[in-house]
Formats: C-alpha cells, sequence, structure tokens
C-alpha cells in the first residue's frame, strides 16, 4: 500500500471512531433530555426546595366549669435571621451587640442562642433550622418592640413578633402545679426515634397532664414547599398546609375546690408546727402532705393538692438552673414530686376499713363484744393502744368508734392463727392483706398521670422475695453494725443491727407480730393519700373500685367534642351488702361520737350525714404522720376525702379540721347551717364546658377573664432557655407590623390567643 492510501486509511479510521463517539454521546444526550428528562428536572426542583413544618398552637387544659387552667399568652420574641447576618461585617456581630444594649441583656446570652446546636455545641442553642428567624429573647416590652422595629436600618436581620407561651391563670389562686405538669424541648431521642412525629423545635409535655395528654394538646403541625435560592434564603412558597390546633382537655378538677383544698392542707401544715410532740419533746415538724376529693360515683379527681408545692408559671418562657435545681431538691422536700399518687405513707387508723372488712367476711360478729385492753402482749413482744387506752368490752362498732387498737391486733393474730401461725397451711387466706389487694391498695391505680406509686401491702411472698434478695446484706449487718449511724446516734445503730440480725436470721417468715402491726394500718403498710380516698369511695358507693381519672372530655378549638371520658370499673370489693351497712354506719359514728367527732361538731348531720375516720400513724425515726379519711353524704354518697400529713402528729388534731373546711365548701355548711348559694361543688356539673365556633371560651359566670397585657415592670426581658429542663416557645410565622402591637395586643390574652389559634398560627421549621 503506498503512502497517501496509508494515510486516507487512517483518516478513515479515525472519522468513523469520531463518528462513533458522536453518535455515543447523542445518544446519552437524548437519553439524559428525552427519556429521563422529567426525573432529573424534579430532582433538580428538589434540590431548591425545603420542607417547612409549622407547628400547632397548643391546647388549653380547662377545669370542669370551663375555667382555664393551662393556655397560652401573647409575648414579643426578638427573633434573628442568620443569613442576613452572615452578610454583615464579623458575622453580625455589631448588629447582636446593638440588639442586646438595647434589650439590657449580655451579648454572649444573645449570641448563646444564636448558634445552631450540634454534638459539640450545648444548650442553649438553636435546635432547628438556620433558614429560619430564630428567638433569642422573650417577653420584650413593647415600647422597645417599636423602637427595633422603627429602626429596622440599625437591626439588618432582626424582628419582634408575637409568640404563644405556656401561661397558668390560677383562678382562685389556685396553682396544682404538679398535676397540670411542664414542657420542655424535644429530645433528639424522641426526633429520630421510628415513627416520631416530632419536629426540631417542638415542645413535649414532660409531666402531669401535660405529658398524659401531649398528642391532643400538641395538636398536627402544618407544612410547606418553599424555594430556596442558592445562598440558602427562602424566596417563595411553592405549597402549604395549615397547622390544626391542639384540642383542649377538660379536666374533672374543680378550681375553687382546688384552690380551697391547697390553703386548708398549707393551713394544717402550719397549725401542725404549731403543736407540740410530747414523745419527741418538740413541735410538730409537719413537713409534707396531701389531699385528695374524689367523686365516689365515677372515679374523677375534684382537687388533688400537695404540699410543698410552687408556682407553675416557673416554667413559662424557660426555667432556669438555679429554679429546676430547687424544684428537685431533697431538702427543699422536692417541690416537683406531687405526693398525692407519688408519696407513700403508713395510714395508720384509716387502714381499719380494711381490717374491719376482713373481720366481718371471715366470720367476726358484727354485734359481738370485744375486749379493748390496753395492750396485747405476742411472746416478748406487747402491743399498746395509743397512749394505752382501755374502753373494756365493747362492740365492734363502738371498735371502729374510738379506735381501739387492741381488738384489732387480737383478730389480726387469731387470722393469723387460723393460717397456721410460723407453720403456715398450703394455701393460707390471709385475709387482712387479701381484703387490702381488693380494696386496690399494694398497687397503682392506674390514674392518668404519669409516675404514680404503687404504695405497698407486705406479704408472705413478699417477704421471701426480699430476704432472697437482702439476706447477705442483713447477715453481713448483723455482724459489722452500723459504724457510720453509731457516731451520731448509737441508740439508732444497735436498733437497726438487731434487725439485720433478725431479719438474717429468718426475714422471710410473715410473723404474728407482722399480722397485727398490719392490722392498724402500719409495719409493711404504705399507701397514697389518693389510693386511700379510693378505698374510701367503694365502702361509699357499694363496693365499685373505679379506674381514677382526670379526664373528663377533649373538645376541639371550634368547640366540637372529641371524646368524652367513660368511668371504668377496675374491681369490686367482696363485702357483702350488710357488711358495707354496718361499716358505714360505724364511720358515721365516728363523726358522731368517736375520735373524728370533735372535728365535726357544729356539722348539721341530721341534714348531710357524714362518715369518718381518723389515722395517727408511729414511723420510726420521725414524728407520727397525720391521716383523715371521710365521705359524705354517707345515705347518699357523692365524694370522699382524704388528707395525710407526715410528722402531723393526730389526725383529729390536723388533718381532720382541714378536711372538714373542704367539705364545707363542698356543700356551704357555715356555722353549722347549710347556705345552699354558698355551695360550691354539691355535685359535679353535669355538663361539659362551652367553646364557640371561634375558639372563644364561655367561661362560667364566676369567672373573670384575665387581664389585657401591662408590660414588664422596668422593661425586663427574658431570654429563651431551650434546654431539656428548661422549656421555651418558639417565634410564631408573624411578620410583627405596629398594628398588631396598637390593637390586638392589648386585647384580654384569652382573646388573642384565640386569634392566633384561628389564623396567626406559630412559624415554620425547615428540614
Amino acid at each position: 500500500m503506498s503512502v497517501p492510501q496509508l494515510a486516507r486509511s487512517r483518516v478513515s479510521v479515525v472519522q468513523v471512531l469520531v463518528l462513533a463517539l458522536l453518535c455515543t454521546l447523542g445518544a446519552r444526550l437524548w437519553y439524559l433530555q428525552v427519556h429521563s428528562g422529567t426525573q432529573f428536572q424534579q430532582a433538580a426542583a428538589a434540590n431548591d426546595l425545603r420542607t417547612v413544618a409549622t407547628a400547632a398552637v397548643r391546647g388549653s387544659i380547662l377545669d370542669d366549669q370551663g375555667r382555664p387552667l393551662v393556655n397560652n399568652r401573647t409575648v414579643l420574641e426578638a427573633t434573628v435571621d442568620l443569613s442576613t447576618l452572615a452578610q454583615q461585617p464579623h458575622q453580625g456581630k455589631a448588629v447582636l451587640e446593638h440588639l442586646a444594649g438595647t434589650l439590657g441583656v449580655p451579648v454572649e446570652q444573645i449570641e448563646q442562642h444564636a448558634r445552631l446546636c450540634s454534638p459539640t455545641v450545648s444548650q442553649p442553642c438553636w435546635t432547628g433550622s438556620p433558614y429560619q428567624p430564630i428567638p433569642v429573647a422573650q417577653d420584650v416590652p413593647p415600647p422597645l418592640a417599636v423602637k427595633i422595629m422603627e429602626e429596622h436600618d440599625q437591626f439588618p436581620g432582626v424582628a419582634v413578633v408575637p409568640a404563644a407561651q405556656r401561661a397558668y391563670p390560677e383562678p382562685y389562686g389556685m396553682q396544682a402545679a404538679q398535676v397540670l405538669g411542664y414542657l420542655s424541648p424535644v429530645s433528639p431521642d424522641e426526633l429520630s426515634a421510628p415513627g416520631s412525629s416530632y419536629q426540631p423545635t417542638d415542645m413535649v409535655g414532660r409531666s402531669g397532664l401535660e405529658q398524659s395528654y401531649d398528642k391532643q394538646l400538641r395538636g398536627v403541625s402544618g407544612t410547606s414547599e418553599v424555594a430556596v435560592d442558592n445562598v440558602g434564603r427562602a424566596v417563595r412558597t411553592v405549597s402549604s398546609t395549615a397547622p390544626i390546633a391542639g384540642d383542649d382537655v377538660v379536666t374533672t378538677l374543680d378550681a375553687h375546690i382546688q384552690a380551697i383544698a391547697e390553703q386548708q392542707l398549707a393551713a394544717a401544715i402550719k397549725s401542725a408546727r404549731g403543736g407540740w410532740d410530747k414523745n419527741s419533746s418538740a413541735h410538730y415538724k409537719a413537713d409534707s402532705g396531701a389531699v385528695v376529693v374524689l367523686d365516689v360515683n365515677t372515679g374523677g379527681v375534684v382537687a388533688m393538692a400537695t404540699y410543698p408545692s410552687y408556682d407553675p408559671t416557673v416554667w413559662s418562657g424557660g426555667i432556669s438552673a438555679a429554679d429546676y435545681a430547687h424544684l428537685t431538691d431533697p431538702g427543699a422536700g422536692i417541690p416537683l414530686l406531687d405526693r398525692a399518687f407519688q408519696g407513700q405513707f403508713a395510714p395508720g387508723s384509716t387502714f381499719k376499713l380494711v381490717t374491719a372488712s376482713a373481720m366481718l367476711q371471715d366470720g367476726f360478729p358484727p354485734h359481738g363484744t370485744y375486749e379493748c385492753s390496753p395492750s396485747f402482749d405476742i411472746g416478748s413482744q406487747s402491743f399498746h393502744n395509743f397512749e394505752g387506752e382501755a374502753f373494756g368490752p365493747i362492740t365492734l362498732k363502738r371498735t371502729i368508734e374510738v379506735s381501739c387498737d387492741t381488738v384489732f391486733y387480737r383478730a389480726a393474730y387469731q387470722m393469723w392463727q387460723h393460717d397456721g401461725g410460723n407453720h403456715p397451711v398450703a394455701h393460707p387466706l390471709d385475709p387482712v392483706q387479701t381484703m387490702a389487694a381488693q380494696y386496690g391498695f399494694g398497687r397503682a391505680t392506674g390514674i392518668d398521670l404519669p409516675g404514680e406509686a404503687s404504695g405497698d401491702v407486705q406479704t408472705r411472698q413478699e417477704k421471701l422475695a426480699t430476704w432472697k434478695q437482702m439476706k447477705d446484706i442483713w447477715c453481713r449487718r448483723a455482724q459489722t453494725g452500723y459504724p457510720e449511724v453509731a457516731g451520731s446516734d448509737p441508740a439508732r445503730a444497735a436498733y437497726l443491727k438487731q434487725i439485720a440480725y433478725e431479719n438474717c436470721q429468718d426475714g422471710w417468715q410473715f410473723r404474728g407480730g407482722d399480722a397485727v402491726i398490719e392490722a392498724i394500718g402500719q409495719g409493711g403498710i404504705l399507701v397514697t393519700p389518693l389510693q386511700l380516698a379510693r378505698a374510701y369511695s367503694a365502702l361509699a358507693n357499694g363496693g365499685t373500685l373505679y379506674q381514677p381519672h382526670l379526664e373528663k372530655a377533649v373538645i376541639s378549638p371550634d368547640g366540637h367534642l372529641v371524646s368524652t371520658y367513660q368511668p371504668k370499673v377496675v374491681g369490686h370489693v367482696p363485702v357483702s351488702p350488710a357488711t358495707r351497712s354496718f361499716l358505714v354506719n360505724a364511720f358515721e359514728g365516728v363523726a358522731q361520737e368517736g375520735t373524728a367527732a370533735g372535728v365535726f361538731g357544729a356539722w348539721p348531720r341530721d341534714k348531710i350525714a357524714i362518715g369518718a375516720k381518723t389515722g395517727t400513724a408511729d414511723v420510726y425515726g420521725k414524728q407520727a404522720t397525720s391521716v383523715f379519711a371521710s365521705f359524705l353524704p354517707a345515705d347518699h354518697p357523692q365524694y370522699a376525702v382524704a388528707m395525710m400529713v407526715s410528722q402531723g402528729g393526730q389526725g383529729a388534731m390536723t388533718s381532720g379540721p382541714a378536711v372538714e373546711k373542704i367539705e364545707e365548701a363542698l356543700y356551704g355548711v357555715q356555722n353549722g347551717a347549710i347556705n345552699q348559694q354558698a355551695a360550691l361543688l354539691p355535685q359535679p356539673p353535669a355538663t361539659l364546658p362551652r367553646i364557640q365556633p371561634d375558639g372563644t371560651l364561655v367561661t362560667p359566670a364566676d369567672q373573670i377573664l384575665p387581664p389585657p397585657y401591662l408590660p414588664p415592670p422596668a422593661y425586663g426581658v427574658s431570654a429563651v432557655l431551650p434546654s431539656f429542663h428548661a422549656p421555651s416557645l418558639h417565634a410564631p410565622s408573624l411578620h410583627a407590623v405596629p398594628p398588631i402591637l396598637t390593637a390586638a395586643y392589648y386585647l384580654p390574652e384569652r382573646r388573642y390567643a384565640d386569634l392566633i389559634r384561628a389564623g396567626l398560627h406559630r412559624g415554620g421549621v425547615f428540614t
């Protein structure tokens, strides 16, 4: 082949290769632009979109007549936009300094809240999106808000917008802080949990009703598709779905009775502290307590007060570390703890309801004669009556009226012996312990609040299980003693060593001493005030054990009924009608001529029959616990009330008078007569509160609406503190304008909250 032919051949090969490449490129372009064009266009568009979640306004918590216990108030929040600040010199540091100076807060505080949270940045920081305006201060007074908006050129990227913040109207001065609960920011684990519907800036109920009904109160977040430019700035909204405001939860609580219960509990504790305990030669400490008012026919909680308590507004806008430390400080009594259903106390003689029921069902004659001696001996142990009292031969009814311990000691010992004593039969009946379980003691009631205590009724099985778990420790302590206690309290150390020795040897046995001491509500018996109130409710209503509850109904923001609570029967106390009738009559006798006669001296018993039982429980190393339980009207029961005060002394002296005052308020008893007009709640309301279609609440005639907004003194500003224990609400999607400040903002706060719910919803979160 000649040279020219070879050259032409090579050029042809190159041409073929080039043509093949062009065909391949063309095919690829056709595939990308025609075949897959739509798919890639959608993918490209997706890179410019961000999903915005708009949190719903949280619903209110109302009492049985519609009085707001928790709702939302409007505050002004200062927010900063990071994308705008990024275009300023030094990332907008001068802007933040000017804002801090205007608000009168340290610039470091503003900077901390404006930074984004990350694994290396802890709170305070912003848990939401960098594209969203970030709240850096709350409760901005209107004059300062107007100044910032008017001088917007000096505050680039800064806005002041209305926001919803949890509020506690406290009608009649009631607080119920532990029952209502509080909010705090959603945690990373909750955000990442499978099926989670939370958004990064969501507030979540952490205790009380806020936690139990978080789903209903929180509502449903709205979503928007927002187009974002190449530097991350939102330029337009592509589509949006409005949020659905949270529902309102109507409770069985009555704000007026709750307020009186709180006041009377505090008064009882104050009164006890003025009393003298001759056993300890000191004033009673009365360090804690609780009272519960139950509807005996439904299990609804009418009032539930605890001491020590606290002001729930401490959570509004975020709680400080110092305040949270106080609420959880054992030295302060742990105010965060609700002793009504989380505190466990020895019930003392109020437990004789159980023992008397067991005796009658076990065959003890109701009209027989019983020996009330000053003491009862088992071997070398001697069990005494209160202050060595003795009434000689008396009836069982009189035994209950005067609360004679030794009669119950003997009966419990006889029942224990019938089960075989120290050598029990194969299946011992244990009548007292079995009856206690039937009355609901020893297990949680199931109330719709988190963290309920179960109490304890020590049984043979429990003693054996405890012994297996503790035997090695007890045996070691039986030898070494308690040197860490001996230095400050030798007597207590010796007592503890003796107990350890006995438990090491035969701590698994349920002995006669265990049986008799439990018969009067001490030893291995611990109950919550809620359990005690429910037990007396079961006696009063004929034996039905209801599950206590606070929910009455759930109502939508526009007033439609979502659901109503149906009372739940969880058991029946196995006492015959004759036994119940006998016991009700005996407890009426306690109020008429027994240990509670002094409490009800002026009570109109001929018009409102009342049953009661006092209790004074000895606690080793402490002063006696004051206990009182009551139900009324005894002939057609409606309410049961139980109060327990730790280190408060006698039930008839401390708890009894306070319970009587609560019952006076319920039925309008004044100076021994009944004033129907003064009766606050002779029976729970049969109807539900009404909410208008526009979201406004039709309040009771006696309810005064909250006052209009007033600026805080000295223009105080509180910073947002978004941490696990420091809840805060975030900026709504409202571009603040002066008309809001000059008009709607000065409406009553409830009405303004309704306006927010109607359309001025809270702001978005980019995800």
